[in-house]
């Protein structure tokens, strides 16, 4: 398909000839190219990779986990850790194969973790046949309500950024993207 470039002001847009559809923002540089475009719905004149869900995705990242990183020092473990813990907690004898599912983090992540929260004495770990079987401590438990506390408080202040119906909106869409893309 041929598209035609209408220059505008800070953006260049590819319109499929007849086309009624929103228009597609071609980076500048490639607008005389035959690489296809990106789509971009939303428009920001300081950021030319408002629409690359890279850029998107990894800017997002690194605010939420700023956020939970402040969140969670009131438990003294990263989100990361705190995650595994609460899991455990909710799940004694959980497997190594079914955290990392449950994660959505590869096994040798959750090993790494696990052995960290081990040393930590908020993990223990029980080999039954060729499975290692992961359960919570009495440390751990202790410590459950504070993290589902961090987790609370960190849902309301992301909630009252974005409000919460498009929070939940987020959190379901990126979730999905997730999985979509997982492989």
């Amino acid at each position: 398909m041929v598209f035609r470039a209408i220059f505008c002001y800070t953006q260049n847009y590819i319109i499929p000839p007849g086309s009624s559809s929103p228009p597609l923002i071609f980076p500048p540089s490639l607008a005389h190219t035959n690489i296809p475009p990106y789509i971009c719905h939303v428009t920001d004149k300081d950021s030319k990779y408002c629409g690359c869900l890279l850029f998107a995705s990894g800017a997002l990242a690194r605010n939420i986990t700023r956020l939970a990183e402040e969140e969670f020092l009131i438990t003294g473990l990263a989100p990361s850790y705190a995650f595994l813990v609460m899991t455990v907690n909710d799940n004694p004898g959980i497997n190594a194969s079914t955290l990392s599912a449950t994660m959505h983090l590869k096994p040798s992540t959750v090993t790494r973790l696990v052995e960290k929260m081990e040393a930590k004495d908020l993990v223990t770990r029980k080999t039954v046949g060729k499975f290692t079987e992961i359960y919570p401590t009495e440390k751990s438990r202790a410590l459950n309500m504070r993290l589902h506390e961090a987790w609370v408080n960190m849902y309301k202040r992301y909630a009252a950024a974005l409000g919460e119906a498009q929070a939940q909106q987020l959190t379901s869409a990126v979730y999905q993207a997730a999985k979509a893309l997982d492989g």
